[in-house]
C-alpha cells in the first residue's frame, strides 16, 4: 500500500487575496516595511536560537542501539548534506549533553531526531489515538511512519515500542491535553494525530517537556518557538498579521497562535489572505 501522504506542503504556494497588504511604491514606505520584517525575524526566529528545557542524556545512543535510528543510514543521509553539525553529533554519541539548543541552522536535524524519538517512545496516543483508527488499516501508512526510512528494518517494528521516557499518569494527561491544542500548517491535524514528521516530532518534544516537569503554559511557549523554526514563513506571516492588529509577537498567546485558527493548514491560509505572506528560506518539508 502506498504511504498516505498526510501533509500538504503549502510553503511553495503563495496566495494573494484582494485584501492583502500592498506596499506603496514610495521608497520610504518600502524601507520601513523592510525594517519591520527584520524586527519580526529577530522576535520570531532569534539568531542565537532557543534552549529547550529538556534533558536529552543518552537518548541518541538508545535510539541507535534499539534500531529506531540506523547509524549507517543516518550517516549516509547527512554526509550527502555536508555532515552533521558538531552539536547534533553530541546528541547522538554523548550522554552528558548539558543543553539542547535549537537554531535556524540545526532545526531540521532536531526535527528528525525528535521524529525518531516520538515514533519509538511508547505512548498511548500512538496505540489508542487517531493513528489507530480502523479506517486507516493500521498506523504504518502515514508520512510519519512509512516515511521514517532511517530505522533498522521496518519503522513499524519500532512504533511505540521503547520506554525511553516513562510518563506518570499526570504527565501523560498533560501531553494528551496540550497535543490536542497544537496544530501545524502542513495539514489540518493536531499533534494528537501525528500523521506527519512535524506532528510526530512535536509529540516527542511534548513527552520530553512533560517528563522534565515543564508547565502547560511553558509547553505552549516552547512549542510555538519550535514550530516557528520548522515553519519560518508561516510564523513570520502570522506575526505580521498580529502586528497589523497592533499586537506585538511577545504579547501573542502561544496557545492561541498554535490553535486551529492560525496554525492549521486552513487557518494559515485564512491569515495569508489578510496580509502579504513573508517569504523566508528554510524550514523543512514532511519527509527526510
Amino acid at each position: 500500500m502506498n504511504i498516505v501522504v498526510a501533509a500538504v506542503v503549502v510553503s511553495g504556494i503563495w496566495l494573494y487575496a484582494t485584501g492583502a497588504l500592498v506596499l506603496d511604491a514610495n521608497k520610504g514606505e518600502a524601507e520601513n516595511a523592510v525594517v519591520k520584517t527584520g524586527d519580526l525575524e529577530s522576535q520570531v526566529l532569534p539568531a542565537d536560537g532557543i534552549v529547550l528545557p529538556i534533558q536529552w542524556g543518552d537518548l541518541g545512543m538508545q535510539m541507535m542501539e534499539t534500531g529506531v535510528i540506523d547509524e549507517e543510514k543516518l550517516t549516509a543521509l547527512y554526509e550527502s548534506r555536508g555532515g552533521l553539525p558538531e552539536d547534533m553529533r553530541k546528541l547522538l554519541y554523548e550522554s552528558d549533553t548539558q543543553e539542547v539548543r535549537m537554531t535556524y541552522e540545526n532545526s531540521g536535524v532536531l526535527l528528525n531526531l525528535l521524529w525518531g524519538f516520538g515514533l519509538g517512545n511508547k505512548n498511548s496516543i500512538l496505540e489508542t489515538g487517531p493513528m489507530m483508527d480502523p479506517r486507516f488499516n493500521g498506523a504504518g501508512n502515514f508520512a510519519s511512519t512509512g516515511g521514517w526510512t532511517l530505522a533498522r528494518g521496518n519503522a513499524m517494528d519500532h512504533y511505540s515500542k521503547y520506554a525511553f521516557v516513562a510518563l506518570t499518569p499526570e504527565q501523560q494527561a498533560l501531553v494528551e491535553r496540550v497535543s490536542q491544542g497544537i496544530f501545524r500548517p502542513c495539514c489540518g491535524n493536531s499533534t494528537y494525530f501525528p500523521d506527519c514528521n512535524h506532528g510526530m516530532a512535536m509529540l516527542g518534544l511534548l513527552e520530553l517537556l512533560a517528563y522534565n516537569g515543564v508547565s502547560e503554559e511553558e509547553m505552549y511557549r516552547v512549542a510555538l518557538q519550535v514550530n516557528s523554526y520548522w515553519f519560518p514563513d508561516t510564523y513570520l506571516t502570522i506575526a505580521s498579521y498580529f502586528a497589523k492588529q497592533g499586537v506585538s509577537w511577545d504579547k501573542v498567546s502561544p496557545k492561541e497562535a498554535l490553535g486551529n485558527e492560525y496554525s492549521s493548514g486552513s487557518g494559515y491560509q485564512r491569515v495569508r489572505a489578510l496580509v502579504e505572506p513573508v517569504q523566508q528560506q528554510g524550514g523543512g518539508g514532511c519527509g527526510l
